[in-house]
């Protein structure tokens, strides 16, 4: 080896294949106890996050003994990070033979709606919260603003916000609110599992003990006729790998054109570069749409004869990044915490109520604006609106394995509507933790949003009967 050159025994060559390696070994063992043991299996605790509650022990136990930490916490924070990016882009990636109807598009507005309006439910009941805990104990009044950005948005923007926090005077904002995120993780999980276990007990969903029942895969199934073969100069599998990457390498280009462009104006630095780059999965979700509709105008001018995607194999990968991402995201979780009595008492009451506030509104939303596929619904929008769109798509996952309702493809599609609507109320989180008087201010303006949003929301139901009523006269 010359100077200057790796040497292939050091760590560092080999630390992202030894972590990987870990987190896939414990999905293998998770797989593993929930096939032999019947409780996990009955449970219907997907594997993957059986998988990251192990590792998340495991690496506890290690630090215990060594005093060490047994991965790279900053390695498994970038494998969540880009697991989930790459996950949607696969997802969006996939042909939509024609699906997109008014229906459709309905199904899509009304979920970005749903997810504005859960995380306005969030930040009202935890704000509630910390205000009374304010008054009575002296914690820090807006901290019950950082539930919706550890339930909804993950431990990314949980961990910005927290920080952002922690400068405006509340010490220790940063463990906080990666504490929220975990406990939100807790949340999806059990939520998930016992809405599952409910659906299971009703017959709706069914055991299964052997695979091959759950998933019939026909020669229709892999591949659609008019495709790429699946092995020529270039494996198939390879070029669906090829496409997402490349959509994948536009999303970065396009987040480092806009710091190139934006980078020092005040508002861009301290509001939304954070938001663009923690977004990196619905710019994700444009650059993939932007690369597939090159792929169907190329086919419709003839200048491309064969289709180059494939459903099946972009369902897979985008399975196996949610795996990923799911147990990555779990063994990360930051317990430190968990140990500072002074954080006990807000940290529980916030994320026990808001997760009892979120099961209950999310289930009563789901059940009247998406009656034909409820259940799905309900457990996509509830495992990311807890979790994040990862730990939804791992919950649906669960009953419809091949996505074959819409649920999958609105908690997509929905981004960019719930960006828009979403827009105001991350601007009032700026100003939340400036006083508690600012504090006050921002829970009664979110109070008339939450009103209002719910009204848009229910808008056919609600003119519907009204129409009824002026029929009746």
């Amino acid at each position: 080896m010359t100077n200057g050159s790796i040497q292939f025994w050091d760590f560092g060559v080999w630390q992202l294949v030894i972590i990987t390696a870990v987190l896939m070994g414990a999905m293998l063992a998770a797989n593993a106890l929930r096939r032999k043991i019947a409780f996990l299996r009955r449970s219907l605790i997907p594997a993957s996050v059986l998988a990251g509650f192990i590792v998340l022990i495991v690496s506890g136990l290690y630090e215990l003994i060594t005093g060490e930490k047994m991965m790279n916490p900053s390695m498994l924070e970038t494998l969540t990070y880009h697991g989930l990016g790459l996950g949607f882009v696969a997802l969006a990636l996939r042909r939509l033979d024609k699906q997109r109807n008014a229906k459709a598009r309905r199904d899509i507005f009304n979920t970005s709606l749903v997810v504005v309006n859960t995380y306005l439910v969030q930040l009202v009941a935890g704000l509630i919260i910390s205000l009374a805990l304010f008054y009575m104990i002296g914690s820090f009044a807006a901290s019950g603003a950082l539930l919706p950005m550890g339930f909804g948005q993950g431990p990314g923007q949980a961990y910005n916000w927290g920080h952002n926090f922690q400068e405006k005077g509340f010490d220790g904002g940063t463990s906080f609110g990666l504490s929220i995120a975990a406990c939100g993780f807790i949340v999806a999980s059990v939520g998930g599992v016992i809405y599952l276990n409910s659906l299971r007990r009703k017959g709706v969903v069914k055991v299964y003990d052997n695979a091959a029942e759950m998933e019939r895969v026909s020669a229709e199934t892999i591949a659609s006729p008019g495709e790429i073969p699946m092995s020529e100069s270039m494996d198939k599998l390879t070029v669906q790998f090829a496409l997402i990457f490349v959509a994948y390498g536009i999303t970065y280009a396009f987040m480092w054109g806009m710091n190139q462009l934006f980078c020092g104006i005040p508002f861009y630095d301290n509001t939304v570069m954070s938001l663009l780059w923690g977004f990196n999965f619905l710019v994700g979700t444009a650059a993939a749409i932007l690369v597939r509709s090159v792929l169907a105008l190329l086919k419709k001018k003839g200048a491309m004869k064969r289709e180059y995607t494939n459903n099946f194999l972009l369902n897979r990968i985008s399975g196996f990044m949610f795996d990923l991402m799911v147990v990555a995201s779990i063994a990360a979780i930051d317990l430190s915490a968990f140990t500072k009595k002074e954080f006990l008492i807000p940290l529980f009451s916030i994320c026990i109520l808001g997760g009892i506030v979120t099961y209950i509104f999310v289930r009563f939303v789901t059940k009247r604006l998406f009656p034909d596929y409820e259940h799905e619904a309900f457990l996509s929008l509830f495992g990311m609106l807890t979790g994040t769109a990862s730990t939804g798509v791992i919950l649906l996952r669960e009953i419809d394995p091949n996505f074959d309702t819409p649920a999958s493809g609105n908690l997509i599609y929905q981004n960019l509507w719930a960006i828009i609507f979403g827009f105001p109320m991350l601007l009032l989180l700026g100003y939340v933790a400036n006083s508690i008087g600012w504090a006050w201010t921002v829970l009664g303006i979110l109070t008339v949003m939450f009103l209002g949003m719910n009204v848009l929301m229910f808008r056919a139901l609600i003119f519907k009967r009204k129409g009824k009523k002026d029929k009746a006269r």
